[in-house]
């Protein structure tokens, strides 16, 4: 090596302490990993599937793929499915629910195409403790509610991911899938590596994550959720999952992700060259979410020092990834210089074949967890170092273009700042319909089947987003066994506060 790099090996010492910290941050992460485990299930659940568990599934275009993944749902036997759409799109909807179970799953409607507003609309009509929010598309093996349940048995815990896989649309893998495919076995990893170092992770997914309903239905989680802007002015609409972690950790919640066979859910992807479009969006909300959680809200450096730094390292990732091939060029440039000249001593061929012949067997380490499952995929391998550089250019472009908010790859979703003005202008007009008298009924307190009439104010409390279910374990907080904030986190402080909302709810 050292007559190798003789010519200039005041050169080389740079990158080499680069690549070394590279790989010496990968192999604690690799250690990480393999130490981590999930949490077991418990020998008697705090929380049940059939009775605390609503799923909600905002969608505009769920097909055929929406049946096979709602009845994997339907096997860890959820008390309730709420699918959110928009108006146009409540008849093929339901159509698809009444075929798969029309008596626990329900279709509701938000006037435009949304997904903030539409999970908004779910948690707002959820009775439940957890929601899991879930993709269209995400396929759960029968144990993943167990599992993602015996997590909660920690009242610190607020929200839980789970590892995932991808499931091929046709018949085989095209090249873009099984670079998703690469791209999750690494997530998987890190995710498992950090949940294991200091109980943080970036961004619990939103293909499949759950949450205690009591989270998100604090009035000021709705608004900050559904009124959420990059630079004050462009409103987010996707993002959401990003959000979500982010206020866990605001909040005072931990979060805990299960990697294992039992939890890890399966999901499409993209099997064409739409697949970069995906890629491009979520690497501007991961810019505009690191940013925000590094320097601006900042709480991330006490909760989760570890997923912190691993935030700062993937800022200059684009940077340290382009090293290779700028010195590469340097020294072919040097190649055809003669020696005697400060040119270089090994032909521009060696030079090539020795990094082509590092990056294969480096990447191809990376990828065995993938390979191991699924050997045939090694003919892909030079596929996903060609698109490593490709995304360290296009991560560099995304943080130029944060500007710009549109989903990419889905057509019906339009404004996010005319959708949510609009389903303000609906809500303004509910209210003053209620305050004029035109509901000849009260509302019905779902929780325990009683009419309110006493106040209006009561009614209020009862429709509005801060009106929290309150079921037996609600009742057990109260009593001593475990105690969690109405606001949001836990805390022993709001055992006042939590006692006269129940009292106010049961009479």
């Amino acid at each position: 090596m050292l007559y190798l790099t003789s010519d200039d090996f005041p050169i080389f010492i740079p990158f080499g302490v680069i690549g070394f910290y590279r790989y010496l941050w990968y192999c604690i992460r690799l250690i990480a990993a393999a130490t981590y485990r999930p949490v077991p299930l418990p020998e008697n659940p705090t929380y049940i599937a059939s009775e605390d568990v609503t799923i909600i599934v905002p969608t505009i275009d769920a097909g055929e793929e929406f049946k096979e993944a709602a009845e994997s749902w339907l096997v860890g036997r959820p008390k309730e499915i709420l699918i959110i759409t928009e108006e146009k799109m409540l008849g093929p909807l339901q159509a698809l629910a009444n075929e798969v179970d029309p008596e626990r799953i329900r279709v509701l409607t938000v006037p435009f195409a949304n997904k903030r507003l539409q999970m908004s609309h779910g948690i707002k009509n959820t009775t439940t403790d957890i929601i899991v929010f879930a993709d269209d598309d995400a396929i759960w093996p029968p144990t993943l509610l167990p599992y993602v349940l015996a997590c909660f048995e920690d009242q610190q815990i607020g929200g839980v991911g789970t590892s995932q896989r991808v499931k091929s649309v046709g018949n085989r893998m095209t090249v873009w899938e099984t670079l998703a495919a690469f791209r999750l076995t690494i997530r998987n990893l890190e995710i498992a590596c950090s949940t294991h170092i200091d109980g943080g992770i970036p961004c619990l997914s939103g293909r499949t994550a759950a949450y205690r309903t009591v989270i998100l239905k604090d009035p000021e989680f709705l608004h900050g959720f559904t009124h959420d802007f990059w630079l004050g002015k462009y409103q987010l609409n996707s993002g959401d999952d990003k959000f979500l972690t982010r206020w866990m950790v605001s909040h005072g919640w931990s979060t805990y992700v299960q990697c294992c066979k039992e939890a890890e859910l399966l999901s499409t992807m993209k099997p064409n060259w739409r697949f970069l479009k995906q890629v491009l969006r979520w690497t501007r909300n991961t810019w505009r979410s690191d940013l925000r959680s590094l320097f601006k809200e900042r709480h991330i450096w006490t909760a989760h020092p570890f997923v912190a730094f691993t935030m700062v390292d993937k800022l200059f990732n684009p940077l340290t990834l382009l090293v290779g091939p700028i010195l590469v060029s340097y020294l072919i440039y040097k190649s055809t210089i003669p020696t005697d000249e400060g040119g270089y001593h090994l032909p521009w061929w060696n030079i090539i074949a020795s990094y082509v012949v590092w990056l294969s067997a480096t990447r191809t380490l990376k990828l065995m967890p993938h390979l191991w499952n699924r050997p045939q995929d090694i003919i892909y391998v030079p596929a996903f170092i060609a698109f490593g550089y490709y995304f360290a250019v296009m991560k560099i472009y995304a943080l130029f273009t944060l500007h710009e908010t549109g989903w990419g790859t889905r057509t019906g979703i339009g404004d996010a700042s005319a959708a949510t003005a609009a389903a303000e202008r609906l809500e303004d007009e509910k209210r003053a319909l209620n305050r004029n008298g035109a509901h000849l009924q009260p509302p019905t307190n779902r929780l325990y089947g009683q009419q309110n009439t006493s106040d209006s104010s009561m009614l209020e409390l009862q429709t509005s987003a801060s009106a929290t279910p309150l079921d037996r374990r609600s009742k057990d907080h109260l009593r001593g066994k475990s105690r969690v904030s109405v606001r949001g986190r836990p805390a022993e402080d709001d055992m006042d506060s939590l006692e006269m909302q129940f009292n106010r709810f049961k009479n």
